[in-house]
């Protein structure tokens, strides 16, 4: 019934009410006649109103679910001209409408009048989404919730409460609310509620608690994946595969490799089998963060997944190539290389790459190439990092024209386009050798193909002008100079190649000035900046500005290192100063350095041949009698 229709059928009552209290009035009827009449009026217009508001509203809110549900967006904003739009989301809320209607709406709000939802209404809809089972829903406005950012996780755990004690469904909004605050990079806010969420006895799951722990992974924030990750276990949560090779992985990336390997036993306890992934990323863990022979744990590992009838693959195998390669043992490199293709796993470029790096550090040149041969025949087309290991082979050899070769060979007959990488080898290649017309030329030739010179290819031109061989400062100031107007910065290793120059040509002092400009820019100086400088001054023999710039590099916060230590005993030794040399050595042995070859050389050839018997620890002498 229309409104209009509701008044029309009141109208007669009102007026026979009017009459009848005029009539009493001009009689001088009695006060209590005149009083119950009032009350007569008072009472039928209260009902008159309350049935007109009751009926309005429930003629309100049927029509605007259905303009809502057929999407007439312009006739709602004509009813709603007047009204208070989130008292409507209420009323619709309260009316068990559609959920999918009432969402609309909501939505439909923020884009049109950026109404601002409290939170008591975000709550509300998460509990009737929850209802309507509508959790992709639910996950789009939490991500909205938290990106918006106005409200504290105390807050929406209070409101959630207050909303509705219903611990099932507040649990799935929290667990949604977690990776939410994860997905939106707040980390903290995400183990802010996990905390948080024990006290109120949310249940979470793993669903929201692995993507938070390999976030904290991501972010080397390992101790707090840990207390985490006990949580977890003392709230009987159930951790999957997931959960373990997340945690595993966040272990060995701090080279924490026993505790990866006793976790990997512990997932026996949870009936979980660990996968290849499980293996693969312990095995990378001891290639890449053991000390030296520990490659041969992660061969180890190998076997004992193959035992386990779990098949290694193509990542497992690279792996381990690559951790014998860079544990120069090319030999056990090149048995895996076969085995992996017994096992019926075709090497691919990156595993034949691996291979040919690792014989070019070890000078094996013809071998790498053999490879390459190898890698062609099996049906492997070589890229460009190929051709950049092989350069890089060929220069470390000086043998400049035969890695000159292999860049034309690369960029010419095979078409691939070189990289900063391919021209910084040779260019860096041309500049050891001294010919920079030559290098200048290359990096001519990298503007015109489009490849934009970097700061390492200007510190390695600025290198070779500033070379024994050359000398030549104009040039390299030039560079400097051509550096800045391409909107490139020195780094740390521009400093110190203009360090090393200074300091080769007797002008410590004025290095230290560079050391000071350094630290003006923001740069950090490095172990080589200091070392460079103390090997200055110490080859001036300014033994007392060498000394106390090992001072000032402690207070840099750089503690001296073995090399430092290698300069000031030498630099003590030539100027006769045996005792202060003796004194220096023993002070490296307290704090726990480990001498190295060029430590021991010193020794033997500055004070055992020169007749002086350093009162060191007898390690150095069985180490002497054994080389």
């Amino acid at each position: 019934m229309s409104i209009p229709h509701l008044f029309h059928r009141c109208s007669k009552p009102i007026n026979f009410i009017r009459k009848t209290l005029i009539s009493s009035f001009e009689s001088q009827n009695t006060i209590y006649a005149l009083t119950e009449q009032s009350n007569l009026f008072s009472t039928t217009s209260n009902r008159i109103q309350a049935s007109t508001v009751s009926s309005s509203d429930i003629i309100e809110v049927s029509t605007i679910s259905q303009l809502i549900g057929q999407q007439h967006w312009r006739e709602l904003k004509g009813i709603l001209k007047e009204t208070d739009h989130n008292e409507i989301l209420r009323q619709l809320i309260d009316s068990n409408a559609d959920a999918s209607v009432i969402l609309q709406y909501f939505e439909w709000l923020g884009r049109n009048y950026g109404v601002p939802h409290s939170l008591e209404l975000y709550c509300r809809m998460f509990h009737l989404l929850a209802d309507a089972k509508l959790y992709p829903k639910i996950r789009k406005l939490l991500n909205d919730l938290v990106k918006n950012g106005n409200h504290s996780v105390s807050s929406i755990f209070h409101t959630l409460s207050v909303v509705g004690n219903r611990l099932c469904v507040n649990s799935i909004v929290v667990d949604m609310l977690v990776l939410a605050y994860v997905s939106n990079s707040k980390v903290d806010l995400a183990v802010e509620a996990f905390t948080r969420a024990g006290p109120y006895g949310f249940r979470l799951s793993v669903l929201s608690c692995n993507p938070m722990l390999c976030a904290l992974v991501d972010q080397e924030r390992i101790e707090v994946m840990q207390s985490v990750y006990k949580e977890m276990i003392r709230r009987r949560f159930q951790p999957d595969l997931i959960t373990f090779n997340t945690l595993i992985n966040g272990l060995c990336k701090f080279g924490q490799l026993q505790k990866a390997y006793d976790l990997m036993e512990d997932m026996e306890f949870w009936a979980i089998s660990p996968s290849v992934v499980t293996y693969n990323t312990i095995i990378n863990g001891y290639c890449k963060k053991g000390r030296v022979g520990r490659v041969y744990k992660a061969d180890a590992l190998l076997k004992e997944m193959v035992s386990k009838k779990i098949c290694p693959n193509e990542i497992t195998y690279n792996t381990l190539i690559d951790g014998f390669c860079k544990d120069r043992n090319l030999n056990a490199a090149m048995e895996l290389l076969k085995e992996m293709q017994i096992q019926g796993i075709n090497p691919s470029v990156v595993t034949f790459n691996t291979l040919i790096n690792g014989f070019c550090n070890d000078g094996k040149i013809h071998e790498a190439l053999g490879l390459r041969d190898e890698m062609t025949g099996s049906g492997v087309t070589p890229n460009i990092t190929t051709y950049n290991v092989l350069i890089n082979g060929y220069s470390k050899e000086g043998k400049v024209n035969k890695a000159r070769e292999l860049f034309d060979d690369a960029t010419t007959r095979q078409g691939l386009a070189p990289t900063s990488i391919t021209f910084n080898t040779l260019i860096d290649a041309y500049c050891k050798a001294g010919k920079m017309d030559e290098a200048i030329s290359l990096r001519d030739s990298m503007i015109e193909r489009k490849v934009s010179p970097e700061v390492s290819t200007y510190n390695c031109l600025i290198a070779g002008f500033l070379s024994n061989n050359n000398g030549n400062t104009e040039e390299a100031h030039k560079l400097l100079n051509n550096m800045e107007e391409c909107g490139l910065k020195a780094d740390s290793v521009t400093y110190n190649i203009r360090i090393r120059a200074l300091c080769r040509t007797g002008e410590s002092r004025k290095g230290v000035k560079l050391l000071d400009e350094m630290l003006k820019v923001g740069l950090n100086p490095t172990h080589v900046t200091f070392n460079t400088l103390i090997d200055g001054y110490c080859s001036e023999g300014n033994l007392r500005a060498a000394m106390t710039l090992r001072s000032r590099m402690a207070k840099e916060g750089r503690r001296a290192n073995v090399v430092t230590y290698n300069v000031l005993i030498k630099g003590f030794c030539n100027k006769g100063k045996m005792e202060e040399a003796n004194q220096l050595l023993n002070e490296m042995l307290e704090k726990g350095l480990i001498p190295n070859q060029t430590t021991y050389e010193i020794i033997k050839e500055e004070m055992l041949e020169k007749g002086f018997h350093p009162d060191i620890d007898g390690h150095v002498y069985n180490h002497l009698g054994t080389s």
